[in-house]
């Protein structure tokens, strides 16, 4: 019988379902920009650094708060906390869809954004806690529809809209599916998770936003200005110095902000190392492959995406199978399967050309995607089987914040690499006067050799998570620290 923490049933399909769309729709914004920045830059008449403040500003606030989730769902009824989450999230939605101007669309991003990182751990945490430890796999395999089809099918549906729609409608078509969760949040939402009254450790609270929100702006900016930029080497500096003293403050306090303890335990540690490797092979991949296609191929933003739907679904269809296998067979062999998989959709991309069969590109992408969906939720399984109940809710927030950081990491290295294997191989601008066919090929072979450089760092991402899942095993796990 399923009952809340006041001992009332409830629906569980109902609340489940409530939580996976009104999840979705907060972290398909992580992505759904990605495709409208040219438009948005004539709409508003700014530039390139200024546009991409709506996703570095995006993920910095997310960032700040996804660490703060782990107190406020142990201080604030579930019910009322995901509500409310998703109530700040249509605000910013709103406000966003109506933007007048560059500042207010800016605002309503951030908005959003303080929604998305409550929402994101809470959906983990509340099904981690409503079944148990056998039946996790299944549970966390369908979170993995949202956490991994969301993001990946942003570019593509943003494309589409684009085309045939306005930038504002990016936002409008969330507003009233978000506006539904809402209001049948307050029949089927429950308490879930027990509170208790603590207060806020305000310390804590500035270091954790200061070193995390200064080290995810650094990371962001490295694709713009490059890492010997001053901003970006400043940036990084006071974020890692923040966040050692955030780590030292939690490790000394008797009741801490976030609990970081729990990476003492050693299966916590190896599951949060393999889901966050999966979700920088997504989230740096994803940016480096759109430029391929755009760039070398010639693509629109719209096909672009496309191309990349297949693997999106994919992702969204195995994640569910992936997760019931977990329950049934374990860890080990499933996730070591998938980044095997994944390292071998990930290798020929070193190798493509500007003749490369799209098809080729197509199913090469499915064929990692497939690899990414027994890896992430599984992995992530995995820990949060090994943690006590109590301990849940920070496990998620720690899981979560050093994946966030962890993609930030991937794209901007990815990014980097991009661009400077390709500047070290330009030709000499005298080419061009001698012999312009010549330069034309020349430049064509030195970006190619900037993709090849990106997708070889890809695919030992992979291979450090193969190493790392050989700590893996698949004893009975319990509950404890």
């Amino acid at each position: 019988m399923n009952v809340d923490m006041n001992g009332k049933k409830y629906n569980k399909t109902m609340l489940v379902v409530l939580l996976l769309v009104g999840t979705f729709c907060t972290i398909l914004n992580q992505t759904i920009l990605s495709t409208a920045f040219p438009t948005l830059m004539k709409a508003f008449s700014i530039d390139t650094p200024t546009v991409q403040w709506l996703t570095s500003g995006f993920m910095m606030v997310n960032g700040v708060a996804i660490p703060v989730s782990a107190w406020l769902s142990s201080r604030v009824n579930t019910k009322w906390l995901y509500l409310g989450a998703m109530t700040v999230f249509e605000i910013g939605t709103i406000m966003s869809f109506m933007a007048p101007n560059f500042g207010t669309l800016l605002a309503g991003r951030l908005i959003q954004a303080l929604g998305v990182g409550v929402t994101m751990p809470l959906l983990q945490t509340i099904m981690l806690t409503i079944f148990p430890p056998e039946k996790r796999g299944a549970a966390m395999g369908l979170s993995g529809i949202v956490v991994g089809l969301a993001p990946a099918i942003g570019p593509t549906l943003s494309g589409w809209i684009l085309i045939n729609y306005s930038w504002r409608d990016l936002f409008g078509m969330i507003i009233p599916i978000v506006a539904v969760v809402i209001i049948a949040g307050l029949f089927f939402m429950r308490p879930l998770l027990p509170t208790k009254k603590s207060g806020i450790d305000v310390l804590s609270l500035i270091l954790s936003t200061i070193g995390f929100g200064s080290a995810l702006y650094g990371f962001s900016e490295v694709g713009t200005d490059g890492w010997g930029s001053t901003t970006v080497i400043s940036t990084l500096i006071v974020g890692f110095i923040f966040i050692a003293l955030f780590v030292w403050r939690q490790l000394v306090m008797e009741k801490p902000f976030l609990d970081i303890r729990v990476l003492r335990n050693s299966k916590f540690t190896i599951a949060t190392i393999l889901s966050t490797i999966t979700m920088m092979a997504l989230v740096g991949f994803e940016m480096v492959l759109p430029l391929y296609l755009q760039i070398i191929r010639g693509m629109n933003a719209f096909h672009s995406g496309l191309s990349l739907l297949l693997g999106a679904l994919m992702m969204g269809v195995v994640s569910p199978f992936a997760g019931s296998i977990f329950d049934k067979y374990g860890a080990k062999k499933l996730i070591t399967s998938g980044l095997l998989t994944l390292i071998v959709g990930t290798i020929p991309f070193a190798f493509i050309t500007e003749d490369t069969s799209i098809a080729y590109v197509v199913l090469l992408y499915a064929v990692r995607s497939f690899g990414m969906s027994l890896v992430m939720m599984p992995a992530t399984t995995y820990g949060m089987n090994a943690l006590a109940t109590d301990k849940l809710n920070h496990g998620t927030a720690v899981n979560n914040t050093i994946r966030q950081v962890g993609a930030s990491i991937a794209t901007a290295v990815l990014v980097s690499i991009l661009s400077n294997v390709t500047n070290n191989h330009m030709p000499a601008h005298s080419l061009m006067t001698q012999s312009p066919l010549d330069y034309k090929d020349s430049m064509l072979s030195a970006t190619l050799s900037g993709y090849h450089a990106a997708f070889w760092v890809a695919a030992f991402l992979g291979i450090v998570g193969l190493v790392s899942s050989l700590w893996l095993h698949d004893r009975k796990q319990g509950g404890n620290n």
